[in-house]
């Protein structure tokens, strides 16, 4: 024994020495950190004894006081010959641990969520050498004072989350993450776990580590709870215990473009526009005369004649029909119950091949099918989503809201105009800006006064009280909506009562549709990186939407609207390229640039022309909260709710 002990004390310094010399080379330091150290300057809030923990091996960062550093490397591993006081005491312990094992616990600081021995750094020592996935110990938790920092916000977060697992070893990075697991693991936000789901989600993440670290690049920055994240909202908890090890590392690896993606907001393809227009087309035409055929699939949330936003999408659906004839069957599928994953299912076992999911809150059960069937393209009618599997996409409505704006401000002779918005997503506020920017372009003195249909509340009535008399309503499903005779894109409340509609913003979904069934057939789908998500993004230029003039508007008005519609499609009109200020006064465009897509698309301020604000999630209707939690511009600031059954 005493030989072996000798052996395992030359293996270790070997290690020691060999980081000391790396670190050296690097010009890094060799010792394990101080933590005396770090705490220079640092503001502690107190301190909290958590009494015996079962420490990760891989946790422990470095010891309390620079006095007890010379003798380790940064690895823990022995520096000092074997004939030393330190080297002597170091075989002597690992005697011990080989004959009865190291029971007695170290004495140790944990200060944002690592660990600095006091007492027992030759015990940490030994057990790490022999490979010791933990370490026990009496702990006292070092508390930072809480501040503006994320990190120490992320941190105060991970000690809640303590309190209720009494685990360590799940690191995220960002604020609410550990909510969000408590919930995805089918969690109250405050339920505190039982010892036996400790001891089942250690087994399982376990598992997990071991198949992360078969796929994970050390050059991308990500931490396995974050996979974990991605793997919860596709997989459940169980499979992670129960799956063979090669079936966790494959199911894992189709999901790691999107771990990627979520952890690198540059991983998003933008596409603003359709590539190759005229091209795709005549291979689309020699395609169809090959015989080439498609089987498509649109899954509906509602049908169409109890939906705008559905019949907005049928009608794109018909009108790929008539473009496509026999080289497409296409199919379409209403969730019943909003049962996705069932829709899904079906249309993927009828032959789909290429699949419309028609509103954001499928996205759960698109990624769950991409994951299931790789083979099949799936597309999802949202904004600014992260996922690799599943291809999102959208219009840019709000240029279309913009020109209603500069017709709505034109028309206000008491300089007052309504907005009635729908939900606080992404793309609705940059539509609601636009729309103000283009009031206050006609008229400087137009005031924009906001209400929302996911209150309570008649929104229409409201406005009226105040007695605006142009109001922007719900867009139309097609050009047909300018005859429709109710509240449809902007519009005129005449003192009789009677409603004029001025211009309405549309949606032409066929001509998307369209498109992106041209770059399947042609191989522009594929040309596409693999490794980004991809989000189509169109406007105008694409007649993707549209604007629709009421023959009633004055004819200077009706101009202003052409010459702004013209201007936007040619690229020489950006409605945010203007000065902006916003409610609070603070300037968010200077007026010589463009905003980036990413700053419209995720804008959570209102332009100071507006009156009214973003409704905080709380003050939704129950039924409106769904999407907005899903897509919402403040969604990662939502406290998640627990889903579904409990997975431990």
């Amino acid at each position: 024994m005493r030989q072996e002990s000798v052996e395992q004390y030359a293996a270790a310094l070997k290690a020691g020495q060999k980081y000391y010399k790396d670190a050296v080379s690097r010009g890094e330091y060799p010792y394990p950190p101080a933590l005396d150290d770090i705490l220079k300057n640092v503001p502690v809030a107190g301190y909290a004894e958590l009494g015996l923990v079962d420490i990760p091996m891989d946790r422990v960062a470095g010891t309390v006081s620079v006095g007890r550093v010379a003798a380790l490397a940064g690895n823990l591993m022995p520096l000092l010959p074997a004939n030393s006081e330190f080297g002597a005491k170091w075989i002597n312990l690992c005697d011990a641990h080989l004959e009865e094992g190291i029971r007695e616990p170290v004495r140790c600081y944990e200060y944002m969520g690592r660990f600095y021995i006091l007492e027992g750094n030759k015990r940490c020592s030994v057990l790490k050498s022999f490979g010791a996935p933990t370490v026990q110990g009496k702990v006292t938790r070092v508390v930072p004072r809480y501040s503006e920092d994320h990190d120490v916000q992320v941190y105060y977060e991970f000690m809640r989350f303590y309190e209720l697992s009494g685990l360590y070893g799940v690191d995220f990075r960002h604020r609410g993450s550990y909510d969000r697991l408590q919930a995805a693991l089918g969690f109250e936000p405050d339920h505190v776990w039982t010892e036996e789901e400790q001891r089942s989600f250690q087994a399982g993440y376990a598992n997990f580590l071991a198949a992360f670290a078969k796929i994970r690049d050390p050059a991308r920055d990500v931490t396995p709870a974050e996979a974990l994240l991605v793997w919860l909202g596709v997989f459940s908890f169980a499979e992670i215990k129960t799956l063979p090890p090669s079936e966790l590392t494959k199911k894992l690896t189709v999901l790691w473009p999107d771990v990627l993606a979520q952890a690198d907001r540059d991983a998003i393809a933008l596409e603003t526009e359709p590539s190759g227009r005229e091209k795709n087309l005549l291979q689309r035409l020699l395609a169809v005369g090959r015989g080439e055929h498609i089987n498509i699939a649109f899954l509906y949330a509602f049908a169409p004649e109890r939906s705008v936003w559905t019949l907005s999408h049928d009608r794109g659906r018909e009108y790929l029909e008539q473009q496509l004839g026999e080289s497409a069957d296409i199919r379409v599928y209403t969730a019943l119950d909003h049962d996705f994953d069932a829709a899904l299912e079906r249309a993927v076992a009828e032959g789909a091949e290429l699949i419309f999911a028609t509103t954001g809150a499928m996205i759960g059960a698109c990624r769950r099918a991409a994951a299931a069937h790789p083979g099949v393209k799936i597309l999802n009618c949202a904004l600014s989503q992260p996922y690799t599997g599943v291809r999102m996409y959208y219009s840019r409505i709000h240029e279309c809201k913009f020109i209603t704006g500069a017709i709505a401000g034109a028309m206000a002779d008491n300089d007052l105009v309504g907005y009635v918005a729908n939900y606080p997503i992404f793309g609705s506020i940059a539509s609601i800006n636009a729309f103000a920017l283009g009031a206050r372009l006609s008229n400087p003195r137009a005031r924009v006064l906001l209400r929302w249909s996911c209150l309570p509340g008649d929104p229409a009535a409201e406005l009226k009280e105040r007695g605006v008399k142009v109001i922007s309503n719900r867009e139309a499903s097609g050009p047909e909506g300018l005859s429709r005779g109710f509240e449809l894109g902007t519009y005129l409340r005449e003192e009789n009562g009677v409603l004029t509609p001025l211009a309405t913003p549309c949606w032409n979904w066929g001509k998307m549709y369209e498109r992106i069934v041209h770059s399947v057939f042609t191989g522009a789908w594929a040309e596409l990186s693999r490794s980004r998500a991809v989000n189509y993004w169109w406007g105008l230029d694409s007649g993707v939407v549209d604007v629709e003039f009421s023959p009633s508007l004055p004819d200077g008005v009706c101009s202003l609207g052409w010459i702004l519609k013209d201007g936007i499609i040619r690229g020489d009109i950006s409605p945010f390229r203007t000065r902006i200020t916003d409610q609070d006064g603070t300037e968010r465009c200077d007026g010589l640039r463009d905003l980036a897509p990413e700053e419209i698309m995720t804008m959570d301020w209102l332009c100071g022309n507006v009156e009214g604000s973003i409704p905080a999630f709380e003050e939704l209707l129950p039924m409106s909260r769904e999407i907005v939690r899903l897509l919402g511009v403040y969604r990662r600031m939502i406290p998640p709710e627990k889903e579904g059954e409990r997975q431990l």
